[in-house]
């Protein structure tokens, strides 16, 4: 790393890079400077002069801001693909037993200690870092006591990346949700300028939920909740959306299976909506509903869920959404209508991985765009590597060809986390083995055999 890079206070200038801003009044440059002044954008253009300013070489690479993930459920890490063919939740098929529900959330979230969920809550924000993901919102079902829910905040912090703590439901005795979100809220995030926020977790399934919302509010967080009809919430998210209980602090996830009244009132309201569309499709939550919040006009997002089922990372999101909206939209085409949808465009697909994300979560004045003003989070894509060169359109290549690999250089508000292809500031194999000793205590606690052959 060059020196200087890093430094408090130290300028540091990307030079020479294609710029995808994701601000219209920015634009965007064949070859352009950024420009970063203690950790916040400074300037944006085709040439920028700063002879005192360390340099980060970026010909050759596309510069972008960092993707932003608004739904991760962190503490899942050490269940990666344990999960692979399961659905959500148990329709009464026999192959269906091994389903989210109750295999996840009321089997292994049972048997979690404070120290897994910081290991599992660290690793995950590692491993999005290295795909550039730079913002998450995680969506924390494992507060089974304050302890648990301190550690899966220091496992946020200790990431170093922006994360939004999304402050869901626990189980057992000793659970204090949603009491303890007054404490969390006072010792945690008391300051608005720093890396972490907090969002109130308030699902419909669960009894007394109108307490969470009503605290959240009370609090001024914004309130988040799966909204799924295969889990049978469409006649409760009908009765609020009658009631008018929604708002624009709404961020409503995956959204499959409500009534057109209910989209309505939504998009009335403000409220935000959070895709996860690989695991829909895979999972059984019914079909993403992409062209119905488009239609509505409203801000949707892009977000991995769990990572038991499927990989987190950003690419697999955004072809996951222009793939599958254009296949509607042709199929529409194909039929002889003549109002088919408009055919989404990778550019698109970068807005929904980016500053929608930022907006969803209320951070568009923060991050989402290399805009002067903002934090620098800010990601370099190798444009140079053998499966995107030679380059011929930015958006395009980022979208339809790349993949983690392609990740080189990561910073969060100035400060890089991954350089030229390698995490910084982490003792990789001795947190993999600490996941590891995670994993095998799950397991051996919910009883369940590790079989690498499971079908």
């Amino acid at each position: 790393m060059p020196t200087g890079i890093g430094e408090a206070g130290r300028r540091v200038l990307i030079r020479g890079g294609v710029i995808l801003s994701m601000d219209d009044a920015v634009g965007n440059f064949a070859s352009g400077d950024v420009l970063i002044e203690g950790g916040t954008i400074a300037e944006v253009a085709a040439r920028i002069d700063a002879p005192d300013a360390a340099v980060i070489d970026a010909r050759g690479r596309i510069v972008l801001p960092g993707f932003i993930d608004t739904h991760h459920h962190q503490f899942e890490t050490a269940l990666r693909s344990q999960l692979a063919h399961g659905i959500l939740i148990n329709d009464g098929r026999p192959e269906n037993r091994a389903n989210y529900y109750e295999t996840i959330l009321q089997s292994f979230s049972m048997a979690y200690r404070p120290e897994d969920v910081y290991i599992n809550e660290l690793f995950a924000g590692i491993a999005q870092l290295d795909a550039g993901v730079t913002t998450v919102m995680d969506v924390s079902q494992i507060h089974h006591s304050p302890e648990h829910s301190d550690a899966a905040i220091k496992g946020l912090a200790d990431a170093g990346r922006r994360a939004v703590f999304g402050y869901f439901e626990g189980h057992g005795d000793r659970t204090k949700y949603p009491q303890d979100a007054r404490r969390l809220r006072e010792q945690y995030f008391a300051s608005s300028d720093q890396l972490l926020t907090m969002v109130m977790g308030g699902e419909i399934y669960l009894p007394g939920y109108d307490t969470s919302w009503a605290l959240g509010r009370e609090l001024g967080l914004q309130i988040a909740l799966h909204v799924v009809g295969t889990f049978g919430m469409a006649g409760t998210f009908d009765a609020l959306a009658q009631e008018g209980a929604f708002g624009e602090d709404n961020i409503f996830i995956h959204m499959t299976g409500m009534s057109d009244m209910a989209w309505k009132a939504a998009a009335d309201a403000g409220a935000h909506v959070s895709l996860a569309v690989p695991i829909e499709m895979h999972m059984r939550h019914g079909t993403p509903p992409i062209q119905k919040a488009l239609d509505l006009g409203m801000s949707v997002s892009l977000s991995s869920d769990v990572e038991c089922t499927m990989t987190s990372d950003p690419f697999t999101q955004m072809r996951s959404l222009i793939t599958l909206q254009r296949m509607f939209a042709n199929e529409a085409a194909l039929a002889g209508d003549a109002n088919h949808p408009a055919l989404m465009q990778c550019a698109d697909a970068l807005r929904h991985a980016t500053i929608e994300g930022a907006r969803g979560l209320k951070l568009d004045a923060v991050t989402g765009s290399l805009t002067p003003g903002k934090a620098a989070d800010i990601v370099l894509l190798d444009a140079e590597a053998l499966n995107v060169a030679p380059l011929n359109n930015a958006a395009g290549a980022v979208v339809t060809l790349m993949e983690r690999s392609n990740v080189e250089t990561v910073l969060v508000a100035g400060q890089v986390k991954k350089w030229r292809g390698q995490m910084v500031g982490f003792d990789i194999p001795r947190l993999r083995s600490e996941l590891e000793a995670s994993r095998d205590h799950l397991f051996a606690a919910a009883g369940v055999e590790r079989d690498l052959f499971a079908f």
